[in-house]
């Protein structure tokens, strides 16, 4: 909740902050997609770190050095040092995967999407109030840059935090894999991130390496990336990217297309966006009862969160009147949530051998090329209509549900799939 609390009180600002520096609208968009690029290829490496040196302390290198970045821009008085302080940012902000990476670590398979679902609950919840409280501010005098300290002053408190928590990661990991490994013919992924994370045939580091193997870490590191290009994850990923794509194109020209279609201003879609999110939240708090229903099968509530959201996306490309607006928004924010908690849950249980936190990372790595090739593509769709780049969506999210469709038989067939029963 603190984290995209504070960075979400700083995002919305930034724009107007550089423009006010004297750069130009080329220059802002070079650097935010400096910042793009930057997470693209530090997740997959930082989350695998991770893996390697343990969370508590990945974690806290991650918040202390996000921090740092928050607190340069707060004393960013010219184009350089902005784009000086997006550095560290864009590097090592981080902090939610391995957050994700740590909850997946400590609690059962069974349990983990409820858990993701409340965690995902959590962050939007400060990611809806963040702009506001942001707004607030910058209207006060050096506003911009009190922010900014603030924001920095938030990542120091979660620091403190981390460093305080009594931390039994290992032992409480340890505890979870075995009872999830019960059983004959069971599939537990946790239970093979432990043993890939304490084998030193595997490359992994004790504690008292942690400062002593900078070499160790990075080839390490380059191996389990290895890893994970070689193993049969790549129609999830795809799955994930063509999905991520899909709903970017759906919120990339949503206030420019309603003024367009509809004569509505760009106020009234401001508040639409804020009533998706809050539904939002609630769809995170009631994954634990959609799971119950579905029996705990993450590929089964996927294809069918993934096939509501492409519909949903062509009724909104569609849509004659606002209302039928309106009821897309609705239902959509309830099918996003649901899908990026279970492709989450999928690539974890899939994953195998590998460890949670080099998964999300290459996960978070194809959500950025997503980030990268979203607005492309609506730039390019929105030539021809208002409704091109949804109506794009709707095309590529239909691919996604056709791979899946293709797929069944191994999905179905995968006994990781269906978590176990009590």
């Amino acid at each position: 909740f603190q984290d995209l609390f504070g960075v979400s009180m700083v995002v919305p600002l930034m724009n107007l902050h550089i423009k006010s520096l004297g750069a130009s609208h080329t220059v802002a968009g070079i650097i935010g997609s400096l910042y793009g690029i930057m997470q693209l290829f530090s997740s997959t490496f930082v989350g695998c770190w991770s893996d390697i040196v343990g969370r508590r302390y990945s974690l806290l290198a991650c918040i202390l050095l996000s921090a740092l970045g928050y607190l340069l821009l707060g004393t960013s008085t010219t184009v350089l040092l902005f784009a000086i302080s997006r550095v560290p940012v864009g590097i090592f902000k981080h902090t939610l995967s391995i957050s994700k990476a740590l909850l997946s670590d400590l609690v059962s398979e069974r349990d983990r999407p409820l858990v993701m679902g409340r965690f995902n609950a959590a962050s939007s919840v400060g990611f809806i109030l963040g702009p506001v409280v942001g707004g607030y501010l910058a209207e006060l005098e050096d506003g911009f840059y009190q922010t900014s300290f603030i924001c920095a002053s938030i990542f120091l408190l979660n620091a403190g935090l981390v460093w305080l928590l009594p931390w039994s990661e290992e032992n409480t990991g340890s505890r979870v894999h075995q009872q999830d490994s019960k059983g004959t013919d069971s599939f537990s992924p946790k239970a093979n991130c432990d043993l890939h994370l304490k084998s030193a045939t595997n490359g992994a580091l004790p504690s008292e390496s942690l400062f002593q193997s900078p070499w160790l870490q990075v080839v390490t590191v380059l191996k389990r990336i290895k890893g994970i290009a070689c193993s049969d994850l790549w129609d999830i990923l795809l799955v994930r990217l063509l999905m991520s794509v899909a709903i970017l194109l759906y919120y990339s020209n949503f206030s420019l297309a309603m003024e367009e279609r509809f004569g509505v201003k760009p106020l009234f879609s401001g508040y639409l966006i804020s009533y998706s999110s809050a539904l939002g939240v609630l769809a995170g708090c009631l994954l634990g009862p959609i799971t119950r229903l579905y029996q705990h099968n993450t590929y089964r509530l996927l294809l069918h969160s993934s096939t509501l959201t492409c519909t949903l996306i062509l009724l909104h490309a569609s849509a004659l009147s606002i209302w039928m607006i309106i009821f897309s928004s609705t239902f959509l924010a309830f099918s996003t949530t649901i899908g990026r908690t279970c492709i989450i849950d999928l690539e974890l249980t899939i994953g195998g051998n590998e460890a949670s936190g080099t998964l999300l990372g290459v996960g978070q790595s194809v959500t950025s090329v997503g980030r990268i090739i979203a607005p492309l593509l609506s730039g390019i769709a929105q030539e021809f209509s208002p409704c091109g780049p949804p109506s794009l969506g709707v095309g590529l999210a239909l691919v996604a549900v056709l791979i899946m469709n293709m797929n069944k038989q191994k999905y179905c067939s995968h006994r990781s799939v269906k978590l176990k029963k009590k």
